[in-house]
């Protein structure tokens, strides 16, 4: 018998037990952290979720936690965070995926790190994230990142790293950030709640240009209430409460942005699942197709690509440090910066339309299947061809990306286990402003049919001080 199975520990515990038992007094932070250090140096050398873990600074931030004398006020009160490699924390290089695109040690903390902190949470590393944060997969030349439901499965991109720190119970709650999918898809692929709230939410502040206004920050989380709380922080917006929703009228479509790309059978029935599950909250489902034009993926692609160049230009980077394929990529995006392909008058038209959508067919979010098809392999993609990499992803994640460029808040919760044991989700869409309604339903689903909050064989609630936070 393990030890963690007959001696307290708060690995496991929720973001909001754990900050519910600093304030009270039931714990302190420097132990929480002392927990989940612990944790983290037994179970990331199969993971490789971590590309930094800040181990003394951490101890001595969480002992600044325990020194305060009101944490009323801090809902995250020593609660154990990762950040995503590409976010700035003050005393730690600036990753962005490789050595390659690293940058110096940043002198300050980035604006939500500097919000998660004010929280009371403790900063106790940074995740790994493919190489510019451009791909669905998560490695690099030092190691690959796996997924903690199959080892042999990646945990999605780019916030793979935070995916599989969460799914694993290395920290309850992580930071990750959504260009294309890169919150929502590592969620998928582990079986966890993540939110791409809507543009200009959340200070996004990242690369050259935030890839033209597409990346937004948000959480990653094993129950809606964190996912909730993590949200609120980032956005400053903690007063707000979350209550479940009224009667909906949800559209639903299987329809893929990417033509020649369809979800497999699996992926349709957990949209049916969900079906079930919104009608037996008291919601009406309907049949609700977004029509996506041609140029929109084109857009899209060109925009993935253009962001890349920029990103590079502005950092000084040698793109022949790169790898083969973000070299290819960030060439491409060269040619389509020239050709005009990336157009804000494009961006602008889809998003009036998206907005549009819901009032066009009364409804007041959109359910969509998360995934396509089963997450792919760990392995190695950095080291196989740009055209290896766009296939991967583009086929097994098609349902995100146009999310991003109408700037609406997405959220993906759990639903199901596919036949091979890996986890099922789907996506929910709303209009400007709808985050809350999105955590309301997904909390509903939670209620109805709650899933596992890690993957088999990680740390579970339930011993010793976690269960009586």
């Amino acid at each position: 018998m393990a030890v963690q199975d007959i001696m307290p520990t708060w690995v496991g515990a929720t973001a909001k037990q754990i900050a519910r038992g600093v304030r009270r007094g039931d714990v302190s932070a420097t132990q929480v952290l002392a927990d989940h250090l612990d944790h983290v140096a037994k179970a990331d050398a199969d993971l490789a979720a971590f590309r930094t873990v800040r181990g003394g600074e951490a101890v001595t931030e969480a002992e600044k936690v325990d020194e305060q004398e009101d944490l009323g006020n801090l809902p995250l009160a020593g609660v154990p965070v990762a950040v995503k490699e590409n976010t700035p924390v003050a005393g730690v290089p600036t990753w962005n995926g490789s050595a390659a695109v690293r940058t110096p040690v940043a002198e300050a903390d980035h604006e939500v790190v500097r919000r998660l902190r004010g929280a009371g949470a403790v900063i106790l590393g940074v995740t790994r994230m493919p190489e510019l944060g451009l791909w669905g997969v998560t490695d690099d030349g030092t190691a690959v990142t796996r997924n903690p439901w199959d080892l042999g499965r990646t945990p999605g991109g780019s916030s793979g790293g935070a995916a599989a720190a969460v799914a694993a119970g290395l920290v309850p709650i992580a930071h990750g950030n959504d260009g294309l999918g890169s919150i929502r898809i590592p969620a998928a692929c582990c079986g966890l709640v993540g939110l791409k709230p809507g543009r200009g939410v959340v200070p996004c502040q990242l690369g050259a240009e935030d890839w033209f206004g597409l990346t937004e920050h948000g959480m990653l989380a094993t129950t809606v209430a964190d996912a909730a709380v993590g949200f609120q922080v980032l956005a400053g917006r903690a007063q707000e409460k979350l209550v479940p929703p009224q009667r909906l009228r949800v559209g639903v479509s299987l329809r893929s942005p990417v033509r020649g790309v369809s979800p497999d059978a699996p992926n349709r029935d957990a949209v049916a699942a969900a079906g079930r599950l919104l009608a037996a909250a008291g919601h009406d489902a309907v049949p609700a197709d977004p029509v996506y034009p041609t140029a929109l993926g084109l857009q899209g692609i060109a925009t993935w690509f253009a962001a890349a160049a920029a990103d590079v230009r502005a950092a000084g980077i040698d793109r022949r440090d790169l790898q083969p394929r973000s070299r290819r990529h960030v060439t491409f995006g060269d040619w389509a910066w020239r050709r005009g392909y990336v157009r804000e008058a494009d961006r602008a038209a889809w998003r009036e339309r998206s907005i549009g959508f819901f009032a066009d067919h009364s409804v007041d979010l959109l359910l969509t299947p998360a995934l396509a098809s089963a997450p792919p392999p760990a392995a190695s993609w950095s080291a196989r061809s740009w055209r290896a990499n766009m296939l991967v992803n583009i086929r097994y994640a098609p349902y995100a990306a146009p999310w991003n460029i109408a700037g609406l808040p997405a959220l993906v919760v759990p639903v199901g286990r596919r036949p091979d044991g890996l986890p099922l989700a789907v996506q929910l869409i709303g209009p400007p402003g709808s985050e809350l309604l999105l955590l309301g339903v997904a909390g509903q689903f939670e209620m109805a049919a709650p899933w596992p909050r890690h993957a088999p064989g990680y740390p579970r609630v339930g011993t010793g001080s976690p269960a009586s936070a």
